[in-house]
């Protein structure tokens, strides 16, 4: 074959390469005919393959080349072997492990070649045989297939594992349903094995099939192991002619479980559905169908119905879906008679099925071998259970197993017993009590049972009354159907007691029933002691009171009958009185205050030891009243020890509200003891009690302590009326009373007293909040004080006054008043006076001042005004500007005026007074002319004064008639005194000028006498605006002023005492305020 593939590589070295890319198809489909053709020719077998199917005997086959025939095979072992062959396979016996050589001849081949392999056992595989189903069978009712094979294992003479696997298929489509596998071993021999399976879908419904294959794991053989073949089907077929058209019938499943139901019918399902639930239809083979219920749960008692619909009928079944039995609890044989034993059990969670299908329970003992059957009606409940078994004679050891069974499942529970042992006896009946003495009785009772061979131990039950219960045990000898009798001692005498017994064995298992009650009153005994005692002498001390307190049950002994009371000293003793039960005291006149009194009660059995106390008191000089609480309920009294005191004390109490001489109850203790804790039902809270500890003495007792106390301390339920005692007008005295003690509920430790501010017709007052600044508080600790004196309060005012008493035990309600204070005189009186001096002191003042300012008031408030027929203003000096056409009077006939014109201003500095020198004074005397540069020269046109007036000096100042303006307030300034203003320089004095005082100029001053300025003064017009000044002359512009020519005020005529409108240019001047200061009122002026 090498030689062939190199003479097919020669060409195509040699060919072109161009030649071998067009024609490369071509010549790869040539090397692979010849190929194949080489493989025919040269090889005499291929596809050899070995199989073993028992491990014994290899099956070697393989496929025949072109035109040959394998004659021969020869395989190389321990020994050469040649094998014929006419077919194209060989069985040869099983190789060892390891390589071997296998050789093929053919005798047909050109060549007479060989071809030889190597076998090795890694190269074989191991099919097994098809197994071979020997039966197939099916259970209907419980839808369940067996299915019986063999294993053919003697053709294995080892222990070898086998795996089977079957699988399961329904309807003619041959669906799976099963596959299961199923392990087995081959031991050497046949065996036939089975196998079950239990159908979801009612056998009847459809056709079932079955196959099976096996897998042997040989661990020594180290080939390739594989599955076997399938064997042959087997099938099942289902019931078309059966009479029952729904399958399963009555069927009895699991809670919880699903199941399928099918319907064979020839006509068409319509629809299905179980109880009133409809469910969707599965279909089968044919017309047949199938539902399927998952989760079922419990049927009702009588089942649950599934029913098909087809177009002609209605076909259906019953369910019972249950539980299986539970395992019998708490199981318990026993005997109450020794005759049978008795096993009860609970049969724990209900199983939900009734009659038929209910749970069977069967009781069997193993060592007889005999069983009991438990019968009962039919029943739902948990409830309990119980068996009977008679006890064989000579038999004490009974090994018991109950079995319970019903249609789902089985459980049992078992129990081994010694009988003996468990004896728990019947109840006893007819219980009897019979008298023995006043402390001793007899029980008698029958017992059912033969309890001949066992002792009995039996429990009696005492009970009286206000005592704790009593057990006695009393061992018994066991007796065969008869009454029993016992002894009870140590009784009370007349006691109602009530008695029942139970019993059991002496080997204690558990008690009986309690037997019914019996009640008994034993006998009555003579009293076992005499009563309690005291004695209290009358208030007027002449008879003597003496108490006792009942016997109790256990000491009277009986019923008391009477008390028999008598005297004794020592020359003799005196019997008093008899007094008949329930009397509890005697009131006796003694004529001897130093007898011993005796108390003896009486029943119908006897006299009671008699009860003595002494008559005879011993006085305390040297006795003090205290005070206790109780804790919790009780009082806790203690002393010292008095060695004296040989007989005992008594503690003697009551309520304290009562009168002097009271007994509520009294306590003894032994004369050892220092102390005693004193508790009573009639003991109440808030109450308060009077205790007496008395000693005694041989000759008689003595009162040692006096001490009032209470159980529990309260609030006070009253507030303590109080009272105001007098008022004045800065304090308040408030009386209070006490509370009476009944109302008091404790220990008085204060008061609380408040006051505060408030009016009694107030709607609303607020409460008492602590803290509060306008409320005052006074905490009285001091009992004994019941006045208050409150001090440093607001004469004439209402006070709201509240008072609480308070305990240990709280604080009392409030008790409230308002009180008004008296008026405050000496407030009032220095209220008056102190208005009054006021007034006076500003009066003196007032008048000092008034005097001290009398003239410049007068010129203030009342100028002198001067007669008009006096006036000179008019007049004019013949010597001034004589000729002058320019001065005239102003006329007052009304006018509108002509424009002012201001000629020429110049800027004035401020000066302290203000000169108004007239224009006429400015002018030289001969020419009578006026400096431009000092005034302001106003025209001043009259519109009735039409005739013109040459003049040629007023020409040259203004060419128009000149006025002089004056303050109004000017016009009220006071005159001065003619004899002081020769002292005065004109010029310089501030203040207003008079025009007929102006000067006319320094040379006039000096050569005119003062008679002629009279007559030569006249209207001098105020020219000069400069001099204009709105304020007063206080104004700080006007005394600040360097200027002396300044005019106050608004300007007006002297006549007309009207304002005229001064010029609005901005030289103008203006005013810096009007009127005058009230400065002015107080200050002095230069003519003063």
């Amino acid at each position: 074959m090498m030689s062939i593939y190199l003479f097919w590589r020669q060409p195509s070295q040699m060919v072109d390469r161009k030649r071998m890319r067009t024609s490369n198809f071509r010549w790869l489909l040539s090397k692979f005919v010849l190929l194949y053709l080489m493989v025919q020719v040269t090889g005499a077998l291929r596809d050899l393959k070995c199989i073993t199917n028992n491990l014994k005997v290899w099956d070697c086959s393989w496929k025949a080349g072109f035109e040959s025939v394998i004659d021969e095979v020869c395989v190389e072992d321990r020994s050469y072997s040649c094998h014929q062959v006419e077919k194209t396979n060989i069985k040869i016996p099983a190789l060892p492990p390891g390589d071997h050589v296998m050789t093929a001849k053919s005798s047909h081949s050109p060549a007479n070649s060989l071809s030889k392999f190597i076998l090795n056992e890694k190269n074989v595989s191991f099919i097994p045989d098809t197994p071979e189903i020997l039966n197939f069978s099916a259970d209907f009712p419980t839808s369940t297939l067996f299915l019986e094979w063999n294993d053919k294992g003697s053709a294995f003479p080892y222990h070898v594992n086998v795996t089977w696997e079957i699988k399961i298929l329904r309807t003619e489509r041959r669906e799976l349903i099963k596959l299961e596998t199923y392990n087995t071993n081959l031991s050497g021999k046949d065996r036939v094995h089975q196998w079950s399976w239990a159908s979801d879908l009612p056998l009847e419904c459809a056709t079932h099939y079955v196959s099976i294959r096996c897998y042997i794991d040989y661990l020594h053989f180290s080939g390739h192991k594989e599955w076997s073949d399938w064997s042959q089907m087997k099938k099942i077929p289902w019931s078309p002619n059966s009479q029952t058209k729904v399958f399963p019938q009555d069927k009895v499943v699991l809670v919880g479980s699903d199941i399928i139901f099918c319907c064979i019918s020839q006509s068409k399902v319509l629809v299905a559905q179980i109880g009133s639930t409809l469910c969707p239809l599965i279909h089968l083979d044919e017309k047949n169908v199938a539902i399927k219920i998952r989760n079922i749960s419990v049927s009702e008692n009588s089942g649950t119905n599934v029913i098909f619909t087809t177009d002609d009928n209605v076909y259906g079944t019953v369910i019972f879906a249950g539980y299986p039995p539970d395992i019998p609890q708490k199981l318990n044989c026993e005997t109450h008679d020794l005759k049978e034993i008795v096993c009860t059990w609970n049969p724990g969670r209900p199983t939900g099925l009734v009659g038929p299908r209910n749970t069977n329970y069967t009781l069997f003992e193993s060592f007889s071998r005999k069983y009991v059957t438990f019968k009962r009606a039919e029943t739902f409940t948990n409830e309990s259970y119980q068996l009977f078994f008679q006890i064989l004679p000579d038999q004490e050891i009974y090994n018991f197993t109950l079995h319970a069974q019903n249609p789902l499942g089985k459980s049992e529970s078992a129990q081994l017993v010694n009988i003996m042992e468990r004896v728990s006896p019947h109840t006893p009946t007819s219980l009897k009590v019979k008298d023995i003495n006043s402390t001793a009785v007899i029980l008698s009772w029958h017992l059912p049972g033969n309890f001949a061979q066992i002792n009995l131990l039996c429990q009696i039950e005492i009970n009286k009354a206000n005592s704790k219960q009593e057990l006695q045990n009393a061992t018994i000898k066991g007796v065969k159907n008869a009454d029993y009798l016992i002894d009870v001692n140590k009784l009370n005498p007349y006691t109602k007691y009530t008695f029942r017994i139970r019993c059991s064995a002496e080997t204690f298992w558990k008690w009986s029933k309690w037997s019914n009650e019996k009640q008994h009153l034993t006998k009555e005994a003579i009293p076992s002691k005499g009563p309690d005692i005291w004695r209290e002498w009358s208030s007027d001390g002449r008879n003597l009171v003496i108490y006792w307190k009942p016997l109790s049950i256990s000491d009277a002994n009986g019923k008391i009958l009477s008390y028999n009371v008598s005297c004794s000293s020592h020359e003799e003793t005196q019997f008093l009185s008899e007094v008949l039960y329930p009397q509890h005291k005697a009131e006796l006149p003694l004529s001897k205050r130093d007898c011993i009194i005796s108390v003896v009660a009486k029943n119908s059995a006897g006299s009671s030891p008699p009860s003595k106390i002494p008559t005879i008191e011993i006085p305390n000089d040297d006795l003090k009243v205290e005070e206790v609480v109780g804790i919790g309920k009780k009082i806790l009294l203690s002393w010292h020890h008095n060695p004296n005191m040989t007989c005992d004390y008594v503690i003697k109490w009551c309520n304290s509200s009562r009168s002097e001489h009271c007994l509520m109850d009294w306590k003894k203790v032994s004369s050892n003891s220092t102390e005693t804790i004193i508790e009573s039902d009639q003991f109440r809270s808030g109450i308060r009690y009077h205790f007496f500890l008395y000693g005694c003495r041989n000759q008689g007792y003595q009162l040692l302590r006096s001490i009032i106390g209470y159980i529990e301390e309260l609030a006070p339920i009253v507030a303590p009326n109080f009272t105001v005692e007098d008022t004045s007008s800065d304090s308040i005295l408030v009386k209070w009373e006490d509370i009476p003690v009944e109302e008091l509920r404790g220990f008085l430790r204060g008061y609380l007293f408040y006051f505060q501010k408030g009016e009694k017709d107030t709607s609303k007052m607020r409460g008492l909040e602590p803290g509060r600044s306008d409320i005052k508080i006074k905490n009285i600790t001091d009992i004994s004080q019941k006045t208050l004196r409150i001090a440093d309060l607001q004469g004439k005012t209402s006070y709201r006054l509240v008072l609480q008493a308070y305990t240990d035990g709280g604080v009392g309600p409030k008790k409230s008043m308002f009180v008004v204070t008296k008026e405050n005189s000496v407030g009032l009186i220095i209220a008056i006076l102190i208005p009054v001096a006021v007034a006076v002191i500003v009066g003196v003042v007032t008048s000092i001042l008034c005097y001290r300012k009398r003239e410049w008031i007068k010129e203030t408030f009342y100028p002198d005004i001067p007669n008009p027929e006096n006036c000179k203003a008019l007049q004019f000096q013949k010597s001034v500007c004589e000729g002058s056409n320019a001065l005239k009077t102003l006329e007052m006939n009304p006018c509108t005026p002509n424009n002012v014109e201001v000629l020429e201003t110049r800027a004035a500095p401020k000066i302290e007074d203000t000169e108004i020198i007239s224009p006429v004074a400015e002018r030289p005397e001969e020419g009578c002319n006026t400096e431009p540069e000092n005034h302001v020269v106003v025209s001043y046109c009259p519109p009735i004064i039409e005739e013109e007036i040459p003049n040629p000096v007023v020409d040259e100042a203004g060419g128009t008639s000149q006025v002089i303006y004056i303050d109004v307030q000017s016009m009220y300034q006071p005159q001065a005194k003619p004899e002081e203003e020769q002292d005065i320089d004109p010029v310089v004095g501030p203040g207003y000028k008079p025009q007929m005082r102006l000067p006319i100029n320094s040379t006039l001053e000096e050569t005119a006498a003062e008679d002629d300025i009279d007559k030569t003064a006249g209207y001098r017009p105020q020219a000069n605006v400069n001099t204009w000044n709105l304020v007063s002359p206080d104004s700080p512009r006007s005394t600040d002023s360097n200027s002396e020519v300044v005019s106050f005020g608004s300007p007006c005529s002297i006549n007309s005492r009207q304002f005229l409108i001064p010029p609005k240019d901005e030289d103008s001047p203006k005013s810096n305020g009007a009127g005058w200061s009230f400065t002015n009122f107080f200050q002095n002026k230069p003519n003063d």
